[in-house]
């Protein structure tokens, strides 16, 4: 299996849009790895998670061919995690895309915004199928089977972290999302996992609520080992990172890596 991680950035992007901090000043002269995008992870370049507004620039930079992705799936409906306005680009007018609809699955919010941006332009015209997905309820999709447990992110919304099967592997995205609901912890403890994937927004600050900083990750990687969650030789990657974290890469790497959780970049591929 082939995870291939598109955008590793929180809203703001590394370096931030308006912004002049040191973090920013130090990621621009330093390039590479401490330039982020917008998060979005892609399977096997068939299954892709999230839609943020660096989508267009993800396909450029690393030659995706969106027409072959099946399944598209959401967390939550933020804008760094759904640009709806950027799925007009396959319809017809626009594209001379394939026939086959993309099919969507998310909640309420998600599946509300991406038809009401589509209805400006005539709706879907069967290049989407949308599908309404529930916290607890599997689901299977063209290209997986999901299981959707309720993150700890949005007082608002339904936002939703995943459980995702395919090929024999079991994944867990498991952002945007601070310290998780018991409901989902409960949940997690009937699992094997063999990938992890985790966030760190908020880094060094106290705050793991809405998004994790760096001692939750921790507890996160420790709670899964002592409750037999990981399958042998599992991977666990931490991404999803602002500026106002104030850590670059190097730094990042220091804090994880002898905790052996890999510190994801724009780009990064992983063969599971």
């Amino acid at each position: 299996m082939n995870i291939h991680v598109l955008g590793t950035a929180a809203f703001e992007g590394i370096p931030a849009l308006f912004c002049g901090c040191e973090t920013c000043k130090q990621a621009i002269e330093s390039g590479g790895r401490n330039i982020r995008t917008r998060t979005s992870i892609m399977i096997d370049g068939e299954l892709k998670i999230d839609f943020p507004p660096d989508t267009y620039l993800h396909m450029l930079r690393d030659g995706l061919d969106l027409d072959k992705v099946k399944d598209l799936l959401f967390t939550h409906s933020h804008s760094d995690h759904l640009y709806a306005e950027d799925l007009v680009a396959r319809l017809n007018g626009y594209a001379q895309s394939g026939d086959e609809p993309i099919h969507v699955y998310g909640h309420d919010n998600v599946l509300a915004k991406c038809m009401q941006v589509l209805a400006l332009e005539g709706g879907p015209k069967n290049k989407f199928e949308f599908h309404r997905v529930q916290p607890f309820e599997r689901c299977q999709m063209q290209t997986a089977s999901i299981l959707p447990l309720p993150a700890g992110h949005a007082a608002l919304e339904t936002c939703l972290v995943y459980v995702i099967e395919k090929n024999g592997k079991t994944i867990f995205h498991g952002h945007d999302s601070g310290w998780f609901p018991d409901s989902t912890w409960e949940k997690l403890k009937e699992q094997k996992l063999d990938f992890v994937i985790l966030e760190c927004t908020t880094g060094r600050s106290p705050n793991r609520y809405g998004h994790m900083n760096v001692d939750a990750v921790l507890e996160t990687r420790q709670w899964m080992e002592e409750n037999g969650v990981l399958n042998p030789g599992a991977q666990m990657i931490v991404t999803h990172f602002s500026h106002n974290a104030h850590l670059l890469h190097e730094d990042l790497v220091a804090i994880f890596e002898p905790h052996g959780i890999q510190v994801a970049y724009d780009g990064m591929i992983v063969e599971l």
